[in-house]
């Protein structure tokens, strides 16, 4: 029976391109020798990491989809627990009714940055002007409050 996998990895964020296309093709290759049958790989780029994780505090998001009937979770995460270059990975078995394209690995050119912008300054969230009426029991008066923008850390 083939089950759907989902897997997140995140690759060292000092890799250069090339690196990172050795180690797309190196985890295809190994899915498809285990007996993965589609295999789809997206780059999601050099992303901020909630904390730290052996000293990084960026790394490389892939996301891999692939189906299998499970030999191959323990053969990859092995993998990657053994590599240097992985700094965190989590394999989630899906719903058989997901249905994904197979892909072919997305190749990392110089010109593609791996890098994705990250918003690290404060903005202020705007939020529409709404007036309450609270009316005071004792009198027929209307008290009205607006609300001001909060600023909000991103």
């Amino acid at each position: 029976m083939s089950n759907t996998y989902e897997m997140m990895f995140i690759l060292r964020p000092d890799l250069t391109h090339d690196q990172v296309n050795k180690q797309l093709h190196k985890y295809n290759n190994l899915l498809k020798q285990n007996g993965a049958g589609k295999v789809s790989m997206e780059i999601w780029g050099k992303r901020r990491l909630a904390y730290q994780i052996k000293k990084f505090q960026d790394g490389i998001y892939i996301l891999t989809y692939y189906t299998g009937d499970g030999t191959q979770v323990a053969i990859i995460e092995r993998d990657m627990r053994l590599s240097d270059d992985v700094i965190r990975y989590l394999t989630m078995k899906l719903d058989n009714k997901f249905q994904f394209e197979e892909k072919d690995i997305p190749e990392l050119q110089q010109s593609t940055p791996v890098i994705s912008p990250v918003e690290s300054s404060e903005e202020e969230v705007s939020t529409p002007e709404v007036e309450e009426s609270i009316v005071n029991e004792d009198s027929t008066t209307e008290v009205h409050e607006e609300t001001q923008p909060v600023p909000v850390e991103v």
